[in-house]
């Protein structure tokens, strides 16, 4: 028999008594209001918010313990959903300044650190997807976030369907960009395996300018050095057990493509022309398994797509979170979804 707990008006938990669900599910008296156990975790968070609400802090950097670690994330602007921002491997929450920059007069946004990435310091934790998505719940709840709308970008949107798939309650719509369900095939996973190796021989320096080539359009390479620059001081930044633990995450990571179906929300899938990351016929695979998903193809721009042509990506963002707050999402869909 399930157990009722006993709430008092400031949200604590005062007592319990042992009922069973069929028969009770609320009860108030005058000394409180007792509470059936599959509503106790709605009412915490209901209580949570209003607190939130006259403590909620805002702006760059700032920090909160979750899950045995600090995690750094950005929030900025106002809306009643927000948008929470999960970068790719090995980058930053820097790496959606832009965005941030263009979309918060109209919408809340938070950019989040990954462990162990940026100023989210984990130099000890064996690093995993499940582990990402688990503290993104648990980050979620301790800035009393009952839903979001969730935007990840190649690792970030590995988290996203992994966070999808487990708690998918959790979250209004979804944007991903430059990125897969697939895991990695044994031949992907075993080349892995052989980068961690040459690393702990060589370290990671090899390693970090080859990827770097590797994520920019060739144009961007050319053309774009100050970018290519900055987001290599990004990866450079991680230490050398940040980049083996994320190559370990990447390989061991799951499937999310045979649970695509059970996807409704509203969903947006970005992705660059020239991406050899994670190809262009991987979106097009989501975008075919997704129920009413909107696929969009940035020309001139490989596995950074938010980076390389900017403008673009924030007016694909802008359109759809507009839809979300209009209610026209149906009616956009059924225009624009294969363009």
């Amino acid at each position: 028999m399930p157990v009722l707990y006993s709430y008092g008006n400031d949200g604590k938990r005062v007592s319990y008594v042992i009922l069973i669900p069929k028969y009770v599910k609320l009860i108030v008296t005058s000394r409180g209001m007792f509470v059936c156990a599959t509503e106790i975790e709605s009412r915490k968070r209901n209580i949570l918010k209003q607190n939130a609400m006259e403590t909620e802090i805002k702006g760059y950097d700032l920090t909160i313990p979750v899950n045995n670690f600090h995690l750094s994330y950005d929030d900025v602007g106002e809306g009643a959903v927000p948008v929470i921002f999960l970068h790719g491997y090995p980058f930053d929450k820097t790496m959606w300044q832009i965005q941030l920059d263009f979309l918060n007069s109209s919408h809340r946004l938070i950019a989040c650190d990954i462990r162990g990435f940026g100023k989210s310091t984990d130099e000890e934790s064996p690093l995993s997807i499940d582990l990402f998505a688990d503290d993104l719940i648990q980050f979620m709840d301790k800035l009393s976030i009952d839903k979001a709308i969730l935007c990840g970008l190649s690792m970030g949107g590995f988290i996203a369907l992994n966070a999808m798939k487990r708690f998918p309650a959790r979250f209004e719509a979804l944007i991903l960009c430059d990125t897969q369900c697939v895991a990695d095939t044994i031949e992907v996973k075993e080349k892995r395996y052989k980068t961690i190796d040459e690393i702990a021989v060589d370290g990671e320096e090899k390693f970090n300018e080859g990827f770097i080539k590797k994520v920019f359009h060739k144009d961007s390479i050319t053309n774009k050095k100050k970018l290519v620059e900055q987001l290599r001081r990004v990866v450079f930044a991680n230490s050398k057990h940040i980049i083996v633990q994320g190559l370990v995450a990447l390989a061991e990571r799951s499937e999310t493509c045979s649970t695509l179906n059970e996807i409704t929300i509203p969903t947006l899938i970005i992705c660059g022309r020239e991406d050899e990351v994670t190809p262009l016929a991987q979106s097009e695979f989501m975008n075919k398994n997704i129920k009413g998903s909107i696929l969009k193809v940035i020309d001139k721009a490989g596995h950074v797509s938010n980076l390389e042509q900017p403008d673009e990506f924030n007016q694909h963002l802008l359109d759809f979170l507009t839809t979300l707050v209009e209610g026209d999402f149906n009616k956009m869909n059924g225009s624009e979804r294969m363009t």
